[in-house]
């Protein structure tokens, strides 16, 4: 039996387990709340698991080790700015959402919890920060199609077609099936299998090197310039890079398992968990990409594409069903985060749009069947748009995840600490964020100079200042609004 068979065997094994998880997570969703949002029965465990493998998607094992192989220890300020950032957002933003979306109509999606929070009946927020969902995430769910095919052809040979399509049908069907509870179960099974693969494959192909100094000695060999943290970077790319943690407050797949909490109070143990599995991960990544330099380019075996850098050490490595067990933590890092982005595009469509336009009520099977119409849909746009294939697996990322930060997180800070934000001034601020993102990106962003600068610093900055400026001018006392706000607060403190 040839080395392929067993890695298909591997492969396999991962992608039935995913299709049961998703039947058994069937037997519990009875309602459209349970459909998106799982009763809000998330442990600390599997939150922080769960929001970690969703955000980080291929990515974490594909993106961040090709940049890192092609530039070095530069590329590490995203790391950086993300662990950062996501640290703050379970710190300030985890425990007050958990509480105020349940003392603010028992919102189930961030576009539904904006409304009720600024009390907006013309429904207007709930269409903006749908069309930015479905805007966004079909752009970043299509980056999570491009990594399927290119894995796929990488890996195996396949046709880049046949692999996108195999990634989309298995992950749309247990995103169909089983909801946010097989979502947020195959992230933890997802998240365990992408950290273990990222301490095993670095700490094996430094044995392979002969120990840490080995492996810096080849590095230096290739580009002494490769460990440092500034060389070959400028302070525009730095300050960028940095920039990635701004993201984290404005992302729906991530805050979405906040609200999914059993209390406020476990926010502090996921948080740790949280923050302990991504530096793990994201320091296995760093040392991934110096392996594939000291193994690779020491060498001068030049690989057809630098984000394939985990693929190629896997292989080399490993016996080849141990090889497939890797390769299918990269599969698992792409579904996680693609599954979770279907089904709060999903939301978008049926919570946000659709209930904003109809008066007719859904029945509990129709609001799920209505979801589940909503996956299917967002999945063959996104299908289609990756089909182009005309960007980096970062590329891609980077501009839905500016879209995100930009769009939404300056509106959920300021909902969450600032009593006198309006619908008005949260409606022009992220207007505005989210189109500054697009013209910051295919209109100054060519133009060089400052406008290298990553598009969520401006984006975010102007979305802030309208909401604020706006604000202002329309501010009006509303005693719903301040009571909630207290009672938000004195559940957030009681635990």
């Amino acid at each position: 039996m040839n080395d392929q068979f067993w890695q298909i065997v591997s492969m396999a094994i991962y992608l039935v387990a995913m299709v049961v998880i998703g039947f058994m997570a069937h037997k519990r969703t009875t309602d459209f709340g349970d459909y998106m949002l799982g009763g809000r029965s998330l442990g600390p465990f599997v939150s922080a698991l769960s929001a970690g493998a969703a955000d980080m998607s291929g990515w974490l094992l594909m993106g961040l080790p090709g940049a890192l192989y092609v530039s070095g220890l530069v590329e590490g300020w995203i790391a950086i700015g993300l662990l950062v950032g996501a640290w703050a957002n379970w710190k300030f933003v985890a425990p007050r959402l958990r509480a105020y979306t349940q003392v603010s109509g028992d919102s189930i999606t961030i576009p539904s919890f904006l409304g009720s929070r600024l009390k907006d009946d013309s429904n207007l927020l709930r269409l903006i920060s749908g069309a930015i969902i479905l805007i966004f995430f079909t752009l970043y769910v299509s980056s999570g199609m491009v990594a399927g095919g290119t894995f796929f052809e990488t890996s195996f040979g396949m046709n880049y077609f046949v692999g996108m399509g195999l990634v989309a049908v298995v992950t749309v069907l247990y995103t169909l099936v089983g909801g946010f509870l097989a979502v947020s179960w195959t992230d933890v099974v997802q998240g365990m299998m992408m950290v273990v693969a990222l301490v095993i494959l670095p700490i094996v192909g430094i044995i392979h090197l002969g120990g840490p100094g080995a492996m810096v000695e080849a590095i230096n060999a290739v580009d002494p310039k490769l460990l440092t943290w500034f060389e070959g970077g400028t302070p525009i790319g730095i300050i960028s890079a940095i920039a990635w943690g701004l993201g984290y407050v404005g992302m729906p797949h991530v805050l979405v398992r906040f609200m999914a909490l059993t209390s406020p109070a476990e926010a502090k143990a996921g948080r740790r968990i949280g923050i302990g599995w991504m530096l793990t991960a994201t320091l296995g990544a760093t040392l991934t990409a110096f392996v594939g330099i000291a193994i690779f380019r020491h060498d001068q075996a030049a690989l057809p594409d630098p984000e394939g850098v985990f693929i190629a050490l896997g292989q080399l490595l490993f016996h080849p069903l141990a090889a497939g067990f890797l390769l299918a933590a990269i599969l698992a890092a792409i579904m996680s985060t693609v599954s979770s982005q279907l089904l709060v595009t999903s939301s978008a469509l049926v919570e946000d749009i659709y209930r904003a336009f109809s008066t007719k009520p859904l029945t509990p099977s129709g609001g799920v069947w209505l979801g589940r119409i909503g996956v299917l849909i967002v999945a063959v746009v996104a299908a289609a748009l990756a089909a182009q294939r005309n960007d980096t697996i970062l590329g891609l990322v980077a501009f839905a995840w500016a879209g995100f930060g930009a769009g939404f997180g300056p509106t959920i800070v300021l909902s969450l600490y600032w009593r006198r934000l309006t619908a008005a001034g949260a409606a022009a601020g992220m207007v505005v964020g989210a189109v500054t993102v697009f013209v910051w990106k295919l209109v100054l962003n060519p133009l060089g100079g400052v406008f290298e600068l990553y598009e969520i610093l401006p984006a975010f900055a102007l979305n802030l200042l309208v909401a604020v400026a706006v604000s202002l001018a329309t501010h009006r006392p509303n005693p719903a609004v301040e009571r909630e706000f207290d009672e938000a607060l004195e559940i957030e403190h009681a635990g």
